[in-house]
């Protein structure tokens, strides 16, 4: 009975709790044992066993049912005061997801009694504002059955290892590498990618860009010595100097989610078609810089679902009736109510138009917050890489939709009836 006290015990008193479980016993006609009058009394309390993809709710406590997928032995570590404590995490699963569920001090030690495949009962909450762990108060074995697949072979994302991987997965999205600095002062490049395989989306960090340099989204790859990174929601991966990239020809289909099926909390991806726009609104981001944001809506024929765009994403051409696909996309409650599914860092976002085509365009380039476009009068594209605004280029690349992908751009002479074109251009936008 301690064990389900626990769910409420910020509710009511533990002798209060106590009577109402015998005075439900006593209505049952004690047709019912004492654990599930306790749940009836917890559920009575608005305290209920939820499923692990509702564990970002904004109930304080959770009590969820799940399968073991991996453990790690309890660890013995020093704390601040000088003090030794112990720690052991578990990898549990059900039909809508997995969580990590950490066990301090003396719970640590039930890790030895468990093993893969055992159904737990948890009873927890999230530590801070984390939500992709849980804390466990108390759990014990329960006698239910979870359908979930279990890994055949500890793959990365389904296992609490932090050993390098191999992957086969598509190249979903890959951004323009970008500076940083290191601790001592020193810089380097590092580059964002989303890549895809059956079961579902990934974020990686490629602290080598060289990997990418040549390969185009959609292709499929094959990956050796990718770090699984277990700090975030979401799968996600890190690849350095270790690592290896190479091109496959094998068919790998990403799986989208139904729209009905995205919740509050998580990673999810979608398609459907657009059913209204809003325009691009330019803000300050906090580190002073600018950015764009834009909203849309995306139906599937039975439900819609708002989609918010945020930076270069917000910019590209889209409109009402357009086949929309969302990859790796963060959900949270919306503002105003329902949900939204937040396509930024991380996301990928494309508005399929046909196969992608070899393309020699000359234009101006025009740099704007988050994006750079090039520009010849008649037409624009989104271009990948960073030009010098008001330049004249001539880039030969693939063209993808609305964005060219540039393999070779050089500058170009800027001649008097180009000048003319892209006056008269510029014009009738005005």
């Amino acid at each position: 009975m301690l064990f389900h006290y626990a769910l409420v015990d910020d509710l009511i008193s533990k002798e209060e709790f106590e009577r109402r479980v015998e005075t439900k016993i006593e209505e049952c006609g004690d047709l019912v044992d004492e654990p599930t009058a306790a749940m009836l009394v917890i559920g009575e309390l608005g305290r209920q066993h939820v499923k692990i993809r509702d564990l970002g709710g904004k109930s304080s406590l959770f009590s969820f049912f799940g399968k073991v997928i991996d453990k790690t032995e309890p660890k013995e570590f020093d704390r601040k005061d000088g003090e030794k404590g112990w720690v052991a995490t578990l990898l549990l699963a059900d039909e809508t997801g997995t969580t990590r569920v950490v066990l301090w001090d003396e719970k640590a030690g039930a890790a030895a009694d468990i093993a893969a495949g055992d159904v737990l009962e948890v009873i927890g909450r999230h530590p801070g504002k984390s939500i992709s762990e849980i804390y466990a108060l108390a759990l014990r074995k329960a006698s239910c059955e979870i359908t979930c697949s279990l890994p055949a072979n500890g793959v990365a994302g389904e296992s609490l290892s932090a050993e390098p991987v191999d992957l086969d997965a598509m190249l979903i999205a890959r951004e323009e590498p970008r500076i940083f600095s290191r601790r001592d002062g020193t810089t380097g490049e590092m580059m964002e990618i989303v890549i895809g395989d059956a079961r579902g989306t990934s974020r990686g960090v490629v602290w080598v860009p060289g990997l990418f340099a040549d390969i185009l989204p959609g292709t499929s790859v094959h990956i050796s010595g990718a770090k699984p990174d277990k700090r975030g929601t979401g799968r996600a991966y890190s690849l350095d100097e270790k690592s290896s990239v190479t091109v496959t020809d094998q068919v790998i289909t990403v799986p989208f989610n139904s729209l009905c099926s995205v919740g509050e909390e998580g990673i999810y991806s979608i398609k459907g078609e657009v059913s209204e726009v809003k325009e691009p609104r330019s803000f300050t981001s906090r580190n002073g810089s600018g950015s764009w944001v834009r909203n849309i809506v995306v139906s599937d024929g039975k439900d819609e679902l708002k989609v918010v765009l945020w930076g270069e994403k917000a910019l590209i051409p889209v409109n009402p009736g357009d086949q929309i696909e969302v990859y790796h996309a963060t959900a949270k409650p919306g503002r105003f109510g329902g949900i939204e599914l937040g396509a930024g860092r991380g996301s990928s976002f494309c508005v399929p138009r046909g196969e992608s085509k070899p393309i020699v365009f000359e234009g101006t380039i025009i740099a704007g917050p988050g994006c750079t476009f090039i520009d010849n009068g008649t037409e624009r594209y989104l271009i990948d890489g960073e030009f010098p605004h008001g330049a004249e280029m001539q880039v030969t690349g693939i063209l993808s939709g609305s964005r060219i992908i540039p393999d070779h751009v050089q500058p170009v002479e800027l001649k008097p009836e180009t000048l003319l074109l892209e006056i008269q251009g510029f014009m009738k936008e005005l």
